[in-house]
This record gives structure tokens, sequence and C-alpha cells, in this order.
């Protein structure tokens, strides 16, 4: 079976003798389709990504179509199209039980903790794939990373018609943006991308952008009538940005950390406590999440098309993966397609 392994920091390794899954009770053999690059992908190729070791397959934002699938209850059948759910909790733990599978305490991540979907087969287990016959592939494999963006959003108690402030705008952020418009929120994004924050506004329909190079305690100011902000959401995964987003942050408010850095942030106490901040950290997403995503996506509160700004086809992945580590290339999601 063909994939590709990343076999140790900065190498990747075309593969053609890859174990083929094999049938078992309860789960499916799944055929993948699209791959979508994270940046937990970029960050574990660099040698950045906490909680990994080498050898690995990478690749945790699927889509594909069933192979092979037994009798079930779920209603899965050979030919369905499928998102794959790759949070495998235990649903033993005290988080599990509590409901939150997103943050179990003996997670394993498919392509972080364990081997993922960088190849043409993989076995899931029926619990963990969502049918998407009525969406495109494209739009199956973008449910994973908008899910943390509507993760982060129910965790932080959003509520419609407040103005919330957004920092980053990669990816995830992006998503948080888009999803935070469709919930009911005013958004203001913030970024150091000029280009960035102008797709900010066309695509997610953000209601402001400010710079964070440029001034933005003053403009944040203005825009917020003279008032720091309840909701503050960091996307970045830079330590500078999420100590910073403290500042934001008005009396009785909350902020939420998205991005997740390999490192001790450290913040004022003094100004935490009188305050009365609340900080969160957001990880994963649950079932709830890829449903409220999926319903953004049928209404056509999202747009994958122009969310995708670049592709590969499988085989030449590893010679475009360099290319997309560089800010110049104004990557945004890079997919790649198997036939």
């Amino acid at each position: 079976m063909k994939g590709i392994v990343c076999e140790e920091i900065g190498r990747f390794s075309w593969r053609e003798d890859l174990p083929a899954p094999i049938e078992e009770e309860g789960k499916a053999i799944v055929r993948i389709r699209r791959i979508g690059i994270c940046g937990t992908d970029l960050h574990a190729f660099q040698g950045n990504q906490p909680y990994f070791h080498y050898p690995r397959i990478l690749g945790h934002e699927l889509a594909g179509v069933i192979e092979a699938v037994g009798e079930n209850e779920a209603g899965f059948q050979t030919g369905d199209q499928v998102s794959i759910v790759p949070y495998f909790h235990c649903g033993e733990c005290p988080a599990c039980l509590r409901g939150k599978t997103n943050c179990c305490q003996n997670m394993k991540v498919f392509g972080v903790h364990m081997d993922g979907g960088m190849r043409e087969r993989v076995s899931i287990p029926l619990s963990h794939l969502i049918k998407t016959n009525d969406l495109t592939l494209d739009q199956s494999a973008m449910l994973e990373p908008l899910a943390i963006g509507a993760h982060a959003i129910r965790r932080a108690g959003l509520i419609s018609g407040e103005t919330v402030l957004v920092i980053g705008a990669g990816p995830i952020g992006l998503g948080l943006m888009a999803l935070a418009r469709y919930a009911g929120a005013k958004v203001v994004a913030m970024d150091v991308n000029d280009g960035r924050l102008a797709f900010c506004r066309s695509w997610a329909k953000v209601e402001h952008t400010v710079n964070a190079l440029q001034d933005p305690k003053e403009k944040l100011n203005a825009i917020n009538n003279g008032q720091l902000f309840n909701l503050v959401m960091d996307a970045t995964g830079n330590p500078a940005s999420m100590e910073g987003a403290f500042e934001y942050v008005g009396h009785g408010g909350s902020l939420i950390y998205v991005g997740l850095v390999k490192g001790d942030i450290t913040f004022n106490d003094p100004h935490f406590h009188s305050r009365e901040m609340t900080l969160m950290g957001s990880r994963n997403a649950t079932l709830e999440d890829f449903n409220f995503v999926r319903k953004a996506i049928s209404e056509g509160a999202i747009e994958i098309e122009r969310y995708i700004s670049h592709r590969s086809a499988f085989e030449d992945m590893i010679t475009h993966f360099d290319s997309w580590l560089k800010p110049d290339s104004q990557v945004i999601k890079a997919v790649v397609e198997i036939d």
C-alpha cells in the first residue's frame, strides 16, 4: 500500500510497502481521497509539535469512501462518503465520562499519537465516521479543521450580538471568524499580514480588521467604543501574541487559547486578578462541533472553495511540502488529492 511517512524532523519518505488494513468488527476500511495539511503537520515536520514521536504517518483532516464494512446499526454502507473524527478517546476517564471526549486523559489523535491518513486506506471505528454523501470531498475534509473553531466558540459561550476579537488569521483563526459570524457575533480580526486581513474581510466577512504591528490598542479602542473586549480568542500559536492578548480582555472577560505553543506562557497576576478574567484552553472538537460546521457549510455560510488555496496530487506532496512552509507561498489551506 502506498503512503508517506515522516521519518524524522525535516524528512518524508514515499513508501509502497505499507501494510494494508484488515477488516474488523465495528470498523470500516476507508479509501482516503482528501488530506488537509494542518499546522500540526507543519510543526511535526519542523520538530515543533508537542506529544510527537517519529517515524509517523501524518494526516488527520480526512475525507474518503468506505470500501468495506460489516453489518452495523449506524447504517454505514460500502460506497458511502465519510469524514473522519480523528480524536480516539478512551470513554472511561473522568473527562470522557463528563462528555469532554475532546480532552480525554488517554487521547490518541490520528496522525499525531498514532499513524494517520497519509496512505491509501485506513481502518476507522464506525463511531468516528460521519456520513457526508451530501457534501463534496473538499467540504468533508474541512469539517475537522473548522470544528476546532466551532469547539472554541462553544467553549467560550459566545452570545449572538457580542463583539469578539480573534487574533490570528491562519486557517483555524479564519474558521473561528466565519463561524463566530455564523453564530451571530460581530468579529474584529487582528493579524500581522495585510493580505490575510483582506481575506478576513472578503471570505469571513468580518466587520473590522487591525494590523497588530500598527498601533493596535488605539485602533481596537476606537472600534469597540473605548472598551476592551469581553471575549478574545487567540489562534496564533505564538507566545508573544498569546501573552499580549491579556491586554485586550476587559473586566469580567474571557481569553481563549485556541492555538498551541510548545513552551510556557506567562502573565501578570495582579492584572489578571483585578479584571477577574477567565483563561481557557480549547482542544480538539466533539461530534457536536462537527455537526455545527456541517450545518454551516450546508447553509452556505462557509465557502470551502476559496478556503483551499493550494492543491497537490498524493505522489507530488513531498515535493510541494517545503514550499507550503514559506510565508511568501500565501498558503491558507493546502489539500492533497488521492485518485
